[in-house]
């Protein structure tokens, strides 16, 4: 969209969505083996007004839903007469992972997020990511994809961007995450080739797989309204900014913690999530408990991502840390505090939280 364009134009993908007006399709994207079309819904909503184009993406990993409920807002709740520029919700990219449950393209397991810009000729999950790119994303003027953690762990909200790109630093400011990891991302990744294409897009990460979690949702949709008030899209966009951001750019900064042996897994942090250097983070023992394994912090830190599946082998991830000062800790335990871990929306990984809702379960009302 040329930024001094006077009128708005129509949406182009081998159709047109006229200006002011909302259309919601079924787009092929594949067949199945019985010859029938794999199709992606899609929406959009081209507004009256000039303006960017912004696409917004989900459930690349077929069993990633929160993005999905995300987008299921976002389709109904802007008015064409009112929005400068165009909004196009890709519900769900990996359709074949979507109907399965699986995080993957079925059967021979290829991840779409490795597969972007895609080509006419290539593998399955290369076929449709070579739609999805023409078609859709390579009109747009930026976009956010929207993920979870994968099934049996869960991931704190926050974003993955390369901030060394000056358009992506523009649209995290204004999405507004907390916690910002940067990096230009893996080869075929569809953040990483949108980017270097010059459609600025940034990858944001909240939660469990196979679930909603009310909250978390709220939060990207929030998130989606601060995008279009900074980006002027949407004149009654009401933007909330948080108090907190920490961009981590070090590989120092941050690590997976795995385990050295297998067996069951107790937590041991809380009640927030954050450990202190040495701080035992977990326990592993086998089904006699004659033999414990304790997982020490190596460095201070805040945990974003962690383990909900209390089985373990040698080498599984059990926590995903981030290393962080005073100051933000203080700030970190604020807002826990303030929303706990009910945000979250569930409650196996919670370690010494899971404990303080029991006894209060069990006690009663005061």
């Amino acid at each position: 969209m040329s930024p001094d364009s006077s009128r708005q134009r129509p949406f182009v993908y081998d159709a047109q969505v006229d200006p002011g007006e909302v259309r919601h399709i079924n787009y092929e994207v594949g067949e199945t083996y019985l010859g029938q079309p794999v199709e992606l819904p899609v929406t959009i909503i081209n507004g009256e007004h000039p303006g960017p184009r912004l696409f917004l993406s989900a459930a690349m990993h077929g069993d990633e839903v929160n993005g999905v409920k995300v987008l299921q807002e976002v389709a109904g709740r802007y008015d064409p007469a009112k929005l400068h520029g165009t909004i196009v919700c890709l519900h769900v990219l990996n359709v074949p992972g979507y109907i399965a449950q699986q995080r993957y393209i079925p059967i021979y397991d290829q991840d779409m997020n490795r597969a972007f810009p895609g080509s006419e000729h290539g593998s399955t999950a290369s076929r449709m990511a070579h739609v999805i790119y023409d078609r859709f994303v390579s009109n747009c003027d930026m976009g956010i994809d929207f993920h979870t953690s994968t099934r049996n762990r869960m991931t704190v909200f926050h974003a993955r961007a390369d901030m060394a790109d000056e358009g992506i630093q523009r649209l995290v400011d204004a999405f507004g995450a907390p916690l910002v990891l940067s990096g230009a991302g893996s080869a075929k990744m569809l953040r990483r080739v949108a980017t270097e294409d010059g459609i600025p897009t940034l990858t944001i990460e909240m939660g469990e797989a196979n679930r909603f979690q009310p909250l978390l949702i709220d939060l990207a949709l929030q998130g989606v309204e601060n995008v279009l008030a900074a980006y002027e899209m949407y004149p009654d966009a009401t933007p909330e900014r948080t108090d907190f951001r920490k961009v981590l750019t070090s590989t120092q900064e941050k690590a997976w913690i795995r385990a050295n042996n297998g067996g069951l897994v107790e937590m041991k942090w809380g009640p927030y999530p954050i450990v202190e250097e040495g701080e035992t983070i977990c326990v592993i023992s086998d089904h006699f408990k004659t033999e414990e394994h304790a997982v020490t912090a190596p460095f201070t830190g805040f945990l974003i991502g962690i383990l909900a599946n209390p089985r373990v082998l040698p080498g599984h991830p059990l926590v995903h840390l981030v290393e962080v000062d005073d100051d933000e800790r203080e700030i970190i335990e604020s807002i826990y505090d303030l929303a706990g871990f009910t945000r979250h929306g569930t409650f196996h990984w919670m370690g010494k939280m899971g404990d303080r809702l029991s006894a209060r379960l069990l006690d009663g009302p005061a």
